[in-house]
């Protein structure tokens, strides 16, 4: 009898602790204690009841054992995570790649305030070709979007994610670079992610620079397309990619690269690469990020540069450098193209749309570009005369006579070291090293803008020569 009564204990247990009901454990319970068992129950109530309270405390027990041992575990996972993460910051250091972050406490400018700095310093590191981030007409045009239609929308653009505005910068942007149509995405990175899964299938291929932006080369990472790269802008091993691509029967063929390569200022070879993509029966995609607005008569980007019409299929840009500055990417191209990503493109699907102040401060942007392209003439007056003062300096500064002039110092320490003395002097540029460029191309990128006086220039100047000669980078 006592053997009947524990088993009858046991499966009320498994009910209690695990929640489990069943037919069976009832119908088990319920024919025992319809026999004698129960008779026993009641005489030895006191007995059952404190064999149930060390069975419960016995279980229960175990499971706070193992939950404490679960917790245990967990916190010497963290511990030896920080620990091997220390190690990677602390090579990091060693190295000299450090990239600290340093804190500015103005607007954005041709003149900056530094955080531990007295003085404004000389902004030569910012992607503000135009100089339009802090255009009192941009702002404005930001501060009247603010206004009339909000801080932001609280959705993705296909549930209530849509204003006028929106559509409005779109058709600005399609007229502006000549296409049939555009979609906007939260930063040009969000477009190179957004375009190739769409537009790419197992059966066809993509043949990309091998410097192209990271972003490009994450976006096509995610397509299952037959992935092919060709040495930077060299054509003949981009026919060579071109013929093993035909010769494996894809079907569609797609060349990706940028219009503006952003590490070293120089230019993508479109009249050759538009010759071949014609030849093979290919298309063209270029992420025009450090072109749009500025680059080519009237700063309609790398096509414009080369004279060529329409030739390009697909292009990317962005809002976040030369047209305002504040953020924002899109595509553009054929309609029906656009109309499949409004369809299918995961980050503009799932991402909230762009906030009414960008969209108020971009169209502000574009109608000033599309009234006057002066500012275009004179950022390319400013990049001529920064370039040619450094090499008659004795630097080697690289690039096709674009705003971006990588200073090449090739050690990474180097640069570093060379781009705090800099700020020291005033001057805010920036040491790239790897694996932002490749090992043993460490550089100082600096960027011109139409903002920048000949004076500014002229003091930045004189103090790369001062600092390249204490560094014995030139004599």
């Amino acid at each position: 009898i006592e053997i009947e009564y524990q088993i009858i204990f046991a499966l009320i247990l498994i009910e209690l602790i695990t929640g489990v009901t069943c037919t069976r454990i009832t119908g088990t319970v319920n024919h025992y204690l319809s026999t004698k068992v129960l008779k026993y129950l009641v005489i030895n109530f006191s007995v059952c009841l404190s064999e149930l309270f060390i069975m419960l405390y016995q279980i229960l027990s175990r499971r706070v054992i193992q939950k404490g041992a679960k917790i245990r575990n967990y916190g010497s996972a963290v511990a030896h995570l920080k620990e091997e993460l220390d190690g990677e910051l602390n090579a990091i250091h060693e190295a000299g790649t450090w990239k600290p972050e340093r804190v500015i406490t103005s607007k954005q400018g041709m003149q900056v305030s530094v955080q531990g700095s007295e003085h404004k310093i000389l902004n030569f590191c910012a992607n503000n070709y135009l100089g339009l981030s802090s255009h009192p007409a941009v702002i404005e045009a930001g501060k009247k979007a603010l206004d009339e239609y909000g801080a932001g929308l609280s959705s993705v653009r296909f549930i209530c994610g849509t204003q006028d505005i929106h559509k409005e910068l779109e058709e600005k942007i399609s007229k502006f670079h000549n296409r049939e149509d555009t979609i906007l995405y939260i930063s040009c990175f969000d477009a190179n992610a957004g375009i190739f899964e769409v537009l790419l299938t197992p059966g066809d291929a993509v043949i990309s620079d091998e410097l192209n932006h990271a972003s490009i080369i994450d976006g096509i990472r995610l397509c299952k397309a037959k992935r092919l790269r060709y040495k930077h802008k060299d054509i003949n091993d981009l026919r060579s990619k071109l013929e093993e691509a035909r010769a494996s029967g894809c079907r569609r063929v797609l060349i990706a690269t940028d219009g503006v390569f952003s590490m070293d200022g120089n230019v993508a070879p479109l009249p050759d690469m538009c010759e071949l993509a014609k030849e093979f029966n290919a298309l063209t995609f270029i992420d025009e990020c450090h072109a749009t607005g500025f680059l080519g008569k009237t700063g309609r980007g790398t096509e414009e540069y080369f004279k060529l019409d329409n030739q390009i299929d697909i292009i990317n840009s962005t809002l976040g450098k030369a047209l305002g500055g504040a953020c924002g990417g899109y595509t553009c191209g054929p309609k029906q193209l656009i109309d499949l990503l409004r369809q299918r493109s995961r980050p503009y699907l799932f991402s909230n749309s762009l906030p009414p102040p960008v969209i108020g401060s971009a169209i502000k942007v574009f109608d000033m570009l599309m009234e006057d392209s002066s500012l275009v003439q004179k950022v390319a007056n400013n990049t001529l005369r920064f370039r040619t003062k450094m090499l008659d300096a004795g630097f080697r500064v690289i690039g096709d006579g674009h705003p971006i002039c990588p200073v090449m110092l090739d050690d990474a320490k180097l640069a570093s070291v060379f781009a705090a003395k800099m700020l020291d002097q005033g001057i805010y540029v920036i040491g790239f090293s790897y694996p932002v460029v490749p090992k043993g191309k460490a550089r100082i990128r600096v960027q011109l803008s139409a903002a920048h006086t000949e004076k500014d220039i002229d003091t930045a100047v004189d103090a790369f020569v001062s600092i390249g000669r204490e560094l014995k980078v030139i004599s």
